[in-house]
């Protein structure tokens, strides 16, 4: 194994000379053992920055970095000189701390040598990343960025792990901005490109899907011919983009065209699907626990990037079967009574809601509860794209519906009960916490709950009532 990179003092202004990166105090030589911009969470040895939040500006806790351990700070000019001869720690002064730690995080990718894999799309970025990065371990040592962070601040962070250079880094990119696809791709600068689906989320920010497609294809900036595109062959408005791409595409989906292709779905509700996946290296049948047509989609997605990056298919097969969902997305909760909760409860969007009302519907049950949270960042569009959904689960299989948050959660419900629902099975509660009082005392044994909401309206607070109250023997697949 090559050597690991050591971000010395000299080592660091070097990569932010773009941005004036000096020293101006501290040992050229003294390494960082890490990067962090939290002094509630810096490790000893680690190299403080200074980026400027809304509500706070880091270059106010540098002492307390160093207090911390840190050593060396990475401050904007003219606010490292006061800390001079104060303590051994380097001082490091640049133009723009946020841009400097973006320009590191591109300088440790570059030197690393690792081959960077580049998720997006509107809906499954984290399930696909996750899986994707199971898929790659069976034959690489591979790294991922934590959680979702994915921003403009996350990424770099997380691609400071490259310092141990892994042969392999999958990440996620996300976005509500146009731009923002750009210049995280500048950062990560991928070998593989991977474009999931385009949907209706974060229309606040958009005139239309269209408009959102757009800036989510921005997943090809910076790309050569040498580069690869993983792209859905389902999704019209990707279709329609892919001839801009300079590289080679390769396409997932249920679409007969599709290189790796999913047919013969046996949907089992909450016990998982079966299918069977054709690829250039021959067959797959896919059994996995992952719920829904969705989460097919990401397995094929990340499928094709393993196969492309030449994993047998037979490892991916059994790899597969021991995939489990990431917390609160298609988590599968079985309590006591015969009670079980698909915790959906990360986040929402109309078009994710839809599936996850699938799932439900495919599902045996005494009764199929559907708790539906608001659906936020959706602009002008809220309102109806929150009565479709209100008509979706009117004529869905459904049987009592609980929907959480304003007025477009509301008008979800009325729509619901004005177009089939019997009134009496339908409620409206403001806020979680409200909910979580009364949801947990209506179900019933042998019910099967559905909980999903975008992440501002809490609806986690609801699983956890609910696990609360019917727990022995409370189970939650891992």
């Amino acid at each position: 194994m090559p050597p690991e990179i050591h971000l010395t003092a000299s080592w660091v202004v070097a990569a932010l000379e773009a941005v004036h990166g000096k020293l101006i105090a501290g040992d050229r030589e003294r390494v960082f053992g890490g990067v962090s911009i939290d002094t509630r969470s810096i490790a000893r040895d680690d190299l403080f920055i200074g980026i400027r939040g809304e509500r706070w500006d880091g270059t106010d806790f540098a002492n307390l970095a160093i207090d911390a351990g840190a050593a060396g700070v990475l401050l904007p000019a003219g606010r490292g000189s006061a800390l001079v001869g104060a303590s051994p720690a380097a001082i490091i002064e640049v133009d723009d701390p946020t841009r400097a730690l973006q320009m590191l995080a591109r300088a440790v990718r570059r030197e690393s040598g690792t081959k960077v894999v580049a998720i997006t799309g509107s809906a499954g970025k984290t399930t696909t990343k996750e899986i994707t990065s199971e898929f790659l371990a069976t034959t690489y040592r591979v790294v991922r960025n934590r959680g979702n962070l994915n921003n403009h601040i996350g990424l770099p962070l997380s691609l400071m792990e490259l310092r141990k250079r892994p042969d392999i880094a999958v990440v996620e990119l996300g976005m509500n901005h146009t731009g923002e696809i750009k210049t995280l791709v500048g950062i990560a600068e991928p070998e593989v490109r991977v474009w999931t689906n385009v949907g209706d989320a974060h229309l606040a920010f958009f005139d239309s899907v269209d408009a959102i497609a757009d800036a989510k294809a921005e997943i090809f900036e910076g790309a050569g011919a040498s580069d690869v595109l993983v792209a859905s062959a389902d999704d019209e408005r990707i279709r329609a983009r892919l001839p801009r791409f300079p590289g080679r595409v390769v396409t997932f989906g249920f679409d007969r065209d599709a290189d790796v292709r999913v047919a013969h779905v046996i949907d089992r509700g909450i016990d998982g699907v079966a299918a069977r996946l054709t690829t250039s290296e021959g067959p797959m049948q896919l059994e996995t626990r992952l719920i829904g047509r969705a989460n097919l989609a990401n397995v094929a997605a990340a499928a094709a990037v393993a196969i492309e990056l030449g994993v047998p298919v037979a490892k991916l097969a059994e790899r597969a079967a021991t995939l489990v969902p990431a917390r609160h997305r298609g988590e599968v909760v079985r309590l006591g009574s015969g009670v079980t909760v698909i915790d959906d409860s990360y986040n929402a969007n109309p078009s994710a809601t839809r599936l996850a009302l699938d799932v439900l519907a495919n599902t045996s049950a005494t009764r199929r509860i559907a708790v539906l949270g608001e659906m936020l960042e959706l602009g002008e569009r809220s309102a109806e794209l929150h009565r479709a959904i209100g008509r979706a689960v009117s004529g869905g299989r459904v049987d009592l519906l609980i929907a959480v948050g304003g007025e477009p959660a509301a008008e979800l419900a009325e729509i619901a009960a004005r177009t089939g629902m019997p009134r009496a099975r339908v409620r409206y509660f403001t806020t979680s916490d409200e909910a979580a009082a009364v949801v947990s005392t209506l179900i019933e044994p042998g019910d099967v709950v559905l909980v999903k909401g975008s992440r501002g309206v809490g609806t986690d607070r609801i699983v956890e009532r609910i696990v609360a109250q019917w727990a022995p023997p409370a189970h939650r697949s891992e």
